[in-house]
């Protein structure tokens, strides 16, 4: 009589074939990448005498004085201080928005909820860049239909493309874009608190705006945690914005954000090294600032569940 064996290598093995690819590309495309940055912002060009000749210009090991120059550096503290700005406009009203069309939209009440809910999400397919253009010809007094109606009227026209106004167009863009995404994951959480959920608060007597408030807003609060927590990465990553928004005002400088800066000085400087630093302390910040919301979130979801 044969006997069969079985072999439970393959078995134990296939997870990590499913997963090879995809490690692959994360070490190809992402961890080289940032471990080939880190190496250059260690380095730094040396140039010997008038720097003319072969061996006149030479790669040598600059320790972290890349780093030392970019934090003291003025210009990068700036555009620091005008993303923060950026980014209190943005944040709040973003995710505010998102979660005051959520909860409409899951109420009982609304008529033509799958149209509604592609409106509110299809400005978030358009690409950035080109949603900033549109917003552009908008604010341009010259072009905008906007000016025209209001001039027709003899009403002011306001410069939304200088002084403290730009923040509030640059952040009108971010908005419009982010909002619909943001719904949606707010909605998709709304969707999937039980309905007796509701049929027990409406037995007790609440109103629908104390179910709203009371049990809906809580219920969802780790999708406002996630959505706050792509909103502070893709504020601190600002970058098309303003670059789009720059040819049309003088208001704009070339190192308005960080990561414009980290562009000028690689590809208009040729200074690699030092914009790699630059790039470096940008991810770091990102980092620390996520992984320690993150832990304040998972200790306050921790304390409510051990009351």
């Amino acid at each position: 009589m044969t006997k069969h064996r079985t072999s439970y290598g393959a078995p134990r093995r296939a997870p990590y074939a499913f997963l090879l690819p995809a490690g692959v590309l994360f070490a190809l495309f992402f961890a080289l990448p940032i471990g080939y940055a880190i190496y250059l912002s260690l380095r730094k060009i040396e140039v010997k005498g008038l720097g003319l000749g072969s061996g006149a210009r030479s790669e040598v090991w600059a320790g972290f004085s890349n780093y030392t120059a970019a934090l003291s550096d003025p210009v990068l503290l700036d555009g620091a201080l005008r993303v923060l700005i950026y980014g209190l406009i943005v944040v709040p009203v973003m995710l505010g928005l998102a979660l005051v069309f959520a909860l409409m939209l899951d109420s009982d009440r609304v008529r033509g909820r799958a149209f509604t809910r592609l409106a509110i999400f299809l400005p978030y397919a358009i690409p950035g860049v080109i949603a900033a253009l549109l917003w552009g010809f908008l604010y341009l007094p010259s072009v905008s239909p906007l000016h025209y109606l209001l001039d027709s009227f003899g009403l002011p026209q306001p410069d939304l493309l200088s002084g403290g106004a730009l923040y509030v167009a640059l952040a009108n863009i971010a908005v419009w874009g982010g909002t619909g995404f943001n719904m949606i994951v707010i909605y998709t959480a709304l969707r999937a608190i039980p309905a007796e959920v509701y049929e027990a608060a409406r037995l007790d007597g609440c109103s629908q705006w104390q179910i709203a408030w009371r049990i809906k807003i809580p219920m969802v609060a780790p999708s406002l945690v996630l959505t706050f927590f792509f909103s502070v990465i893709a504020t601190l990553q600002v970058y098309n914005e303003p670059t789009t928004l720059r040819p049309l005002t003088n208001s704009l400088s070339t190192n308005w954000s960080p990561l414009m800066k980290v562009y000028q000085d690689a590809f208009v400087g040729g200074d690699i090294h030092s914009a790699s630093a630059t790039a470096v302390i940008i991810a770091a910040v990102t980092f620390a600032l996520s992984f320690g919301f993150l832990r304040v979130a998972n200790a306050r979801s921790r304390r409510e569940e051990n009351r």
